[in-house]
């Protein structure tokens, strides 16, 4: 049996009425969204799709928290001029998708369609949208196939892809991210129709999150002194490091993992005993290295230790679960429900990531959040990248009863876009702060769009 790990929430009080309610939100979104509005549901607006169309921005001028990122904003317009928007360029492209979207959602009532989507969302391949099961289909280019992972590689089932488990972007296979897009662009639509930001459409209380520092890959392991010791200064009540290449500034070249041990030990004494430090070589390491590290981490009191090696390794990860003490964070490279419930039965995790539109958008973020609830776990949603990116996490962390974190990419205005007035900032007290806005919350300042854009596919 498994020893029991530390958990912020063993001193967190979670409320199992925010649970219940984001089901009954999953199960009916144009319900809850009219209960959050105080009217019926038939008096909501007609949000029949009247056009889909995707923003192209030059970005070239921009810092990119994903050297993938491209410009595309996806636009989903009803006949009553409600915009729904999300990116389908944060991480790298996502072909076809304005082709997949015509035919499939033009002409369409959100309130309809979204009861759909969300109720198939975060499912593995056989029982969702690929099934041929539903109006949403196959797709348009862009699908994913098996991916090397090399000889002799422990592939968990369902996993594909180069160790990652998760392939390219497009439709029509498992991750569907034409249909991830879709869906979180409807949640923006009722939001915005009702007026109310959509973590309270999913039964979310909480009007902040503390927030800790997500490091760059930095490249030499003496820059994270100073880094760990800025992010403190500026009020973050935590810092994970993204170790780079772990070289010294001079001297002779050293193994990798060698380097990030000192980067390691480098930000424990910077930071201080009672700072809250944690580890993410995002797969980084072989199961030899991750033990090493993570022996190192334990000793230095570290507070988890995420995506040591790759998530394909199943076998790996319970290894390591089982010989050290710190929490291991693991999901960001899951695409359904059923991937992360065998993960948790097996003791391959302590603590839940994931990344919305890598299991079916919001819909299935839920899913997943409400499962590691059901196991005394903690979700954290995965935040790095552009604005609607983090603020579609944003709201799950917001709505979800175990999640106590928001990962703020570091420096934070490496997420700020010209064409999104409001920004991720911190207050004094290191928390973020819930939008007001409805939707999303972050709305689209069109004059500063306008000035990026490149052209608008329709």
């Amino acid at each position: 049996m498994l020893k029991p790990k530390r958990s912020r929430r063993d001193f967190l009080g979670v409320s199992a009425g925010g649970g219940l309610a984001a089901a009954a939100a999953l199960a009916d979104p144009p319900q809850a969204a009219a209960q959050a509005a105080g009217v019926k549901r038939a008096d909501l607006p007609d949000l029949t799709i009247k056009e889909v169309k995707v923003y192209v921005a030059d970005l070239k001028d921009l810092h990119r928290l994903n050297t993938t990122e491209t410009g595309e904003i996806v636009s989903i317009v009803t006949e009553g001029g409600v915009e729904g928007n999300f990116t389908i360029g944060n991480r790298s492209t996502t072909p076809g998708w304005l082709e997949w979207a015509k035919p499939v959602l033009v002409g369409k009532n959100v309130i309809d369609l979204l009861p759909a989507i969300t109720a198939t969302s975060g499912l593995k391949s056989a029982y969702g949208f690929i099934a041929g099961r539903s109006l949403f289909g196959g797709g348009y280019g862009g699908g994913r196939g098996p991916g090397a992972a090399g000889p002799g590689a422990r592939i968990a089932p369902g996993a594909q892809g180069g160790g990652f488990g998760i392939g390219g972007r497009g439709g029509g296979t498992w991750p569907n991210y034409y249909t991830a897009t879709a869906e979180i662009c409807m949640w923006d639509i009722l939001g915005k129709a009702v007026n109310r930001p959509i973590y309270r459409l999913l039964g979310g209380t909480k009007d902040r999150i503390l927030a800790y520092a997500s490091s760059q890959h930095l490249p030499n392991w003496e820059d994270f002194g100073p880094d760990v010791q800025k992010a403190k200064e500026e009020g973050y009540k935590g810092y994970k490091i993204h170790p780079g290449g772990g070289q010294p500034k001079s001297g002779k070249p050293i193994p990798k993992h060698v380097g990030h041990m000192e980067e390691i030990k480098l930000c424990r004494k910077v930071a201080g005993d009672d700072f809250v430090l944690a580890h993410d070589p995002v797969q980084g390491y072989n199961i030899y290295e991750a033990l090493k590290v993570g022996r190192l981490l334990d000793e230095l009191d570290y507070d988890w230790y995420e995506d040591p090696v790759r998530t394909t390794d199943l076998e790996g990860l319970i290894q390591l679960n089982q010989s050290l003490t710190l929490p291991i964070h693991v999901g960001e490279f899951l695409g359904s429900i059923s991937e992360f419930a065998e993960y948790i039965h097996k003791g391959a995790l302590n603590v839940v990531r994931l990344i919305a539109d890598n299991v079916g958008g919001i819909g299935g973020s839920m899913r997943v959040g409400m499962l590691a609830d059901a196991f005394g776990m903690e979700c954290t949603p995965h935040n790095w990248g552009n604005v609607l990116d983090l603020a579609v996490h944003f709201h799950l962390e917001l709505a979800l009863p175990n999640a106590v974190w928001f990962e703020m990419p570091h420096p934070a205005h490496y997420a700020d876009r010209p064409y999104h007035k409001d920004k991720f900032r911190i207050d004094q007290e290191g928390y973020v702060h819930a939008p007001t806005a409805p939707g999303l919350g972050y709305p689209i300042d069109r004059d500063a769009l306008d000035k990026m854009l490149v052209r608008i596919d329709r």
